[in-house]
C-alpha cells in the first residue's frame, strides 16, 4: 500500500504555502534573455516585457559574440564530456577558463562547478574540520548556510555587516581554541543590494588571525575596478583568501560556479570537494560562452557598461524614490521595492506583467516573513525609456493593487 499520509502532507503544505500568498510562480520565457523578453504568464498568455529581474548585468546572455563563441565551443567539443574531471571530463576548456578567472580576480588559481551553489557547498568541509571555526554573516546566501552545514567546523554567526559583533564573534571563537577562523560574506547581499564592509571585515580579521572568504556572484564582473569586485572596490582584494563566483549572472547568464584561491587551497579541493569530485564537468559550451564574457567584462567595453549600470541605477532610484516607492540605499544595481506583505508583492508582480514590466514577488522563505519584496534588477542594456516605463507600470500596478505609497 503506497503511504497516503506522506502525498496527504505534501498537499496541505502546499496549500498552506498558498494562502499566506507565498506560492512561487514560474513563467516560461519564450525568448533570449535580455532587457526584453517574450513569455507565457501563469495564465497561458504570451506577454511581451522589459525584464528587470534577471542577474544579466552586462546584458551579454544574449549577446551574439558570447552565442557564438558558445556554438563554437559546442562544435570543437561536443555537448558535453560525459564524464566527472578527474576521470575523462577535464578539458583544455576547463582549464583556459580555470586560468582566465583566476587572472582575473588576481588569484593563483581556481576550480571549476556545475553552480556556484556548488562552490559555496564544496569549499568548506575540506578546508576545515572539527578544530576550526566558521563566523558567518546572518544574511549569507542559502549556499553558504547549507555548505556551513556539512562541515564539522564550529559555527558562530554575526548580525548583517555588525562589525562590534563580528569581533564578538571572533573573541568568542578565539577564546573557544579555534586553529582557524574563516570570516564568510556575501560581497554583495542579493536581496538588499548592500555591499560587505570588507575595509572592517578584513582589519578585524587580520587582528585575529583568521582567513576571510567573500562570495562575490554578484558583484563579479559589476563592481570595481575591472568589474574585479567589493574586494577591489573597497581596495583590500590582497586581504581576502578565498572568493567564490558564477558565469550565471554578469559573465554570459549561462551556469557554473568557481573558487579562486592561493593554489595549494585550489589543489586540495581538487582531491576532496565531494561536488567537484562527482559532478559532471562544465559544457563546452558554458566554457566558451564564460571565456568570452570575461573578455569582454574586464576590457575598455566593460568599464563603459559598468559606468552604464551606475547611471541607469541612479536614473531608477531617482525616479522610484520620487513616485513613492520605498527602497534600500545604495548604488548596486539591486534595487529592492520594499513592500512588507507577501501577497502584495505576488499580485503586484502579476499586475506589472500585464502592464509590460517583468518582476518577481520575493517572500518567506527567500526573505524574513514580513519583509516582500519586488527585487528589481538594472542592466546596462536598459535605457532611461524601459526605466521609465517600468516605474509609471509600477505606479498603476499599486493603484490597482489598492497600496500606499510606501
Amino acid at each position: 500500500m503506497p503511504d497516503t499520509a506522506f502525498y496527504e502532507r505534501q498537499r496541505t503544505a502546499l496549500e498552506e504555502i498558498g494562502a499566506q500568498g507565498l506560492t512561487k510562480p514560474e513563467r516560461v520565457l519564450l525568448s533570449r534573455q535580455g532587457v526584453h523578453v517574450r513569455l507565457r504568464g501563469e495564465d497561458g498568455r504570451e506577454v511581451d516585457a522589459i525584464n528587470l529581474c534577471a542577474n544579466n548585468y552586462l546584458g551579454l546572455a544574449g549577446d551574439q559574440r558570447v552565442v557564438a563563441a558558445a556554438i563554437a565551443a559546442t562544435s570543437a567539443g561536443g555537448a558535453g564530456f560525459a564524464s566527472v574531471r578527474f576521470i575523462c571530463g577535464t578539458h583544455e576548456f576547463h582549464k583556459e577558463l580555470e586560468r582566465e578567472i583566476a587572472g582575473y580576480l588576481g588569484y593563483e588559481d581556481s576550480i571549476l562547478f556545475a553552480a556556484a551553489f556548488d562552490a559555496n557547498g564544496a569549499v568548506f568541509e575540506p578546508l576545515l574540520d572539527d578544530q576550526d571555526a566558521i563566523v558567518s554573516d546572518s544574511l549569507n546566501h542559502a549556499s553558504i548556510i547549507d555548505g556551513i552545514r556539512l562541515c564539522k567546523a564550529k559555527r558562530y554567526r554575526f548580525a548583517n555587516n555588525d562589525m562590534d559583533d563580528l569581533e564578538t564573534q571572533l573573541k568568542a571563537a578565539r577564546a573557544d581554541g579555534a586553529r582557524t577562523i574563516l570570516v564568510v560574506t556575501d560581497g554583495v547581499f542579493s536581496m538588499d543590494g548592500y555591499l560587505a564592509n570588507l575595509t572592517s571585515i578584513t582589519h578585524l580579521a587580520g587582528r585575529y588571525q583568521a582567513l576571510v572568504m567573500v562570495d562575490d556572484c554578484h558583484a563579479t564582473g559589476v563592481v570595481g575596478p575591472a568589474g574585479r569586485g567589493v574586494a577591489a572596490l573597497q581596495g583590500v582584494a590582497d586581504k581576502v583568501d578565498i572568493v567564490t563566483g558564477t558565469f550565471g549572472k554578469a559573465l554570459g547568464g549561462a551556469m557554473g560556479g568557481f573558487i579562486a584561491a592561493r593554489r595549494e587551497v585550489i589543489d586540495i579541493l581538487r582531491q576532496k570537494a565531494r561536488p567537484y569530485l562527482f559532478s559532471n564537468a562544465l559544457a563546452p559550451s558554458i566554457c566558451g560562452a564564460s571565456l568570452a564574457a570575461i573578455e569582454i567584462a574586464r576590457g575598455a567595453e566593460g568599464d563603459d557598461l559598468r559606468r552604464q549600470i551606475v547611471r541607469n541605477a541612479a536614473h531608477f532610484r531617482g525616479a522610484m524614490t520620487e513616485a513613492g516607492f520605498k527602497l534600500n540605499p545604495g548604488q548596486h544595481p539591486i534595487i529592492p521595492v520594499l513592500l512588507g506583505d507577501a501577497r502584495l508583492a505576488q499580485n503586484m508582480a502579476r499586475e506589472l506583467l500585464d502592464l509590460g514590466v517583468f518582476v518577481t514577488g520575493f517572500s518567506f522563505p527567500v526573505v524574513p516573513k514580513g519583509q516582500a519584496r519586488i527585487r528589481t534588477q538594472v542592466s546596462a542594456a536598459h535605457t532611461p525609456a524601459d526605466l521609465d516605463f517600468a516605474v509609471e507600470a509600477f505606479v498603476k500596478a499599486r493603484e490597482i493593487c489598492g497600496a500606499s505609497a510606501q
